[in-house]
């Protein structure tokens, strides 16, 4: 039985790799925390989480201080015990963002160790659903942009393959429904539109927007309330013919239990970094297949596309490029589909020396 014999992290600063605004924030960088581990066998894993630009030293402390000293001994099959163990370490944390992050460092770590182990890639070896997953366009649906940009940039990704995009809400709800009445006239009724409130609005507002928006067909309408806010988003869930999307806010399993319970989501967007790791993302993931319901994750395309090809039920792909300066490349698109990475591990072709050479000190 192998055991791992060391463990570390350290901190790597990504610069953003376009303007990325929403109603509430600008994507500052992306910070990433890495953890790897090793095994006395002479095996290795390399896991990783992020922040987009604040808080990424409290998590680097976190499991500096307290999680990294644990693994030693333990056996890297053991995903579940081991995640338990730390969730458990870090109980006066959780659940919250930073705990999370940790967490997730650590299980991506030991998920791309088992993977290699077997000689399988992630997706198959998580469940091997579907080798390849539908991509929605972001890029161009910042909040900064203007009606003609948006136009200009849904073209573009409708011309490029992509079956959908997403724009971000934010300005007056006549303006917002504007923006989004010029993009559907543009692409046409054939083509999915998301639509991202970024947790900026109370209920009364969401219900009022999505009256407005309705005509034109969204495809879901994300995060329009506070995460913590399960009331209002049933609420809003009630009053509109929309998808209400929400997940890449939550921190653990049983928050999503309590959206599904409620009738508060239709499509559930669970994020790996935030909900802590593969292991209760895949969780997360098979809650929401009992329900019913589509798992389209947020950000980090480059791990989800090997998780949504892991389970049934998921429906949409995320494309945010981030890692293009320190990785050798990137995932691969054909016919606006990503398709399921083939190579062992998590399925992400790290290039070290850029990493080392952005480490923060």
């Amino acid at each position: 039985m192998p055991v791992i014999t060391h463990a570390e992290a350290y901190l790597v600063d990504l610069a953003v790799e376009t303007v990325r605004t929403d109603a509430l924030q600008t994507f500052v960088k992306q910070e990433t925390i890495f953890v790897r581990i090793g095994t006395d066998d002479g095996g290795e894993g390399l896991g990783y989480s992020y922040t987009i630009g604040t808080g990424g030293t409290a998590v680097l402390a976190l499991l500096r201080d307290t999680l990294l000293a644990r693994l030693p001994g333990q056996d890297p099959h053991r995903v579940e015990a081991v995640w338990r163990d730390l969730f458990l370490t870090t109980k006066a944390t959780t659940v919250g963002p930073i705990t999370s992050l940790a967490l997730a460092a650590v299980d991506t770590a030991l998920w791309d160790w088992r993977c290699r182990a077997a000689g399988q890639p992630l997706w198959v070896l998580a469940g091997g659903a579907k080798d390849q997953i539908p991509l929605y366009d972001t890029e161009g649906g910042w909040l900064h942009l203007s009606t003609e940009q948006l136009v200009t940039g849904a073209r573009a990704s409708q011309a490029a393959g992509w079956p959908g995009i997403k724009m971000k809400l934010g300005r007056s709800p006549a303006q917002d429904a504007e923006r989004l009445g010029a993009v559907r006239a543009a692409v046409g009724a054939d083509f999915d539109v998301m639509l991202d409130a970024n947790q900026s609005l109370t209920a009364a507002d969401a219900i009022r927007r999505a009256r407005l928006l309705e005509p034109y067909d969204p495809f879901w309408f994300e995060e329009p309330l506070p995460a913590e806010d399960v009331a209002g988003h049933e609420q809003v869930a009630a009053a509109t013919s929309i998808p209400i999307a929400v997940g890449e806010s939550l921190y653990a399993a049983g928050q999503f239990a309590e959206y599904v319970r409620r009738g508060a989501a239709g499509v559930i967007q669970v994020d790996v970094a935030r909900v802590g790791g593969i292991t209760p993302w895949l969780k997360v993931a098979h809650l929401a297949e009992a329900a019913n319901l589509t798992v389209c994750p947020h950000f980090l395309m480059e791990l989800h596309v090997s998780l949504c090809c892991a389970v049934p039920n998921s429906r949409y792909l995320e494309h945010i490029p981030q890692l293009r300066t320190i990785t050798h490349d990137e995932i691969t698109v054909v016919e606006g589909h990503a398709l399921a990475p083939s190579a062992p591990g998590l399925g992400i072709a790290w290039d070290h020396d850029a990493i080392d050479d952005r480490r923060v000190q």
